[in-house]
């Protein structure tokens, strides 16, 4: 049995999840030429309560603490997942994997075709976490425009674009 839960997240939930996000992007401060990512912007509150409205983000907690988030949106007839963190005090106990898992079967449960994501492809805990999860990487970025388009705003906002791919669990 393990020491954390999940459940859907709440509107007063994302007070919490910067100080997550932060804390847990600190360790992108020790991986070269993405140093900067440990200073980054995290999600706005404001933002992240738009995100809980529509039903399908998660938290974990560990007792009363909150532990970890994953925000998504749904697009179309997928669910694209914007940031899952989880804070550094309580990682290596399965939360990140619980919480995408989780994500998983909520979305397959609720119609949608495929899960989304951009991420690091050389980053272990980022790309290969993920594959490990269902997701593989889309190597035909013309059939999926609106990832292309996500990693174009991403390099636009200074994330090096050689570095970064999208990635789709279908769900069928």
């Amino acid at each position: 049995m393990s020491d954390w839960s999940l459940r859907l997240a709440r509107p007063k939930d994302a007070d919490a999840m910067p100080a997550i996000e932060r804390a847990a992007g600190e360790v992108f401060g020790a991986i070269e030429g993405i140093e900067h990512i440990a200073n980054g912007d995290t999600l706005p509150v404001e933002k992240l309560q738009r995100y809980i409205r529509k039903g399908h983000c998660l938290v974990a907690h560990v007792g009363d603490t909150l532990a970890g988030f994953l925000v998504n949106e749904p697009f179309r007839r997928e669910l694209h997942i914007w940031e899952m963190s989880v804070h550094p005090r309580f990682q290596k106990r399965g939360i990140g994997a619980g919480l995408v898992r989780a994500c998983l079967i909520d979305a397959r449960n609720s119609g949608f075709a495929a899960a989304t994501l951009t991420t690091f492809h050389d980053v272990p805990w980022n790309a290969p976490f993920y594959g490990k999860l269902g997701f593989e990487e889309v190597s035909a970025l013309d059939a999926h425009p609106r990832l292309a388009g996500e990693l174009a705003l991403e390099a636009d906002n200074g994330l090096p674009a050689e570095r970064r791919c999208a990635m789709i669990a279908f769900l069928d």
